[in-house]
């Protein structure tokens, strides 16, 4: 749905963004941090997708000494249309994601409104786990963008380098949302008189999540020592 500032959900597909950020600064949760991780990845997105735009075969395709290294242009071009149609496809994912994960935020929320019981507990049980596999399904959305934009910093336009420093910091962004997210919502349980061990037993493929994101975060933080230089070539001159 469209939403304003004053109503009780607001799209992160659908709304402006004056719209979404007016939300969310509001003391309602929706949006939260988990559509905000859904956002940051759309960025990251859209930014691979510009800078994919703005490359051509022949940065692809020759290394500093003119040599070709990558095959022919018209692989060069395949390879980059790919990539940006990818990127765009994955930006518009992003912001269904952010509202799947909106959703599923709400239900936690609600939960934990219920009277103490049985029903409460189940019912934090149930939408603890949803919860964290909607941030789960983010997350893996995230991962997958890495190689795109790892692609980039090696035969992207050279230009751009800039840009491909700010997706990668969107995209971290993204991931660590989802990994906070994940963790937390798994943890979540023992307000149900759960315990750890219980979740880890129930849902080992989320459990297991949290390192592939650790593992992710690590990957992004060596491509973006990777360019540092590059995007920021003040920092050597201090």
């Amino acid at each position: 749905m469209t939403g304003s500032a004053d109503t009780d959900e607001v799209s992160t597909e659908h709304s402006s963004v004056s719209t979404w950020m007016q939300a969310l600064g509001t003391a309602t949760g929706n949006p939260g941090g988990g559509a905000a991780s859904g956002l940051m990845l759309a960025i990251a997105a859209g930014l691979t997708a510009m800078v994919a735009g703005y490359t051509r075969a022949t940065h692809a395709t020759e290394d500093a000494s003119g040599q070709d290294e990558n095959g022919s242009e018209a692989e060069a071009e395949a390879t980059i249309a790919a990539l940006r149609t990818r990127a765009e496809a994955r930006s518009e994912l992003a912001l269904r994601l952010a509202d799947e994960d909106a959703h599923a935020s709400r239900a936690f929320g609600s939960a934990f409104r219920l009277p103490a019981g049985v029903e409460r507990d189940e019912a934090i049980r149930g939408a603890s786990i949803e919860a964290a596999a909607a941030s789960a399904r983010l997350g893996e959305h995230a991962v997958d963008a890495i190689d795109d934009l790892a692609w980039l910093t090696e035969h992207g336009n050279p230009a751009l380098i800039a840009d491909v420093a700010v997706a990668i910091g969107a995209l971290r962004a993204a991931i660590t949302g989802a990994r906070t997210n994940v963790s937390f919502d798994l943890g979540s349980v023992r307000s149900a008189h759960g315990s750890l061990e219980e979740v880890r037993a129930d849902e080992p493929r989320l459990w297991e999540l949290v390192p592939v994101f650790d593992r992710a975060l690590e990957r992004i933080d060596r491509l973006a020592a990777s360019i540092d230089s590059e995007a920021a070539p003040t920092d050597a001159a201090s």
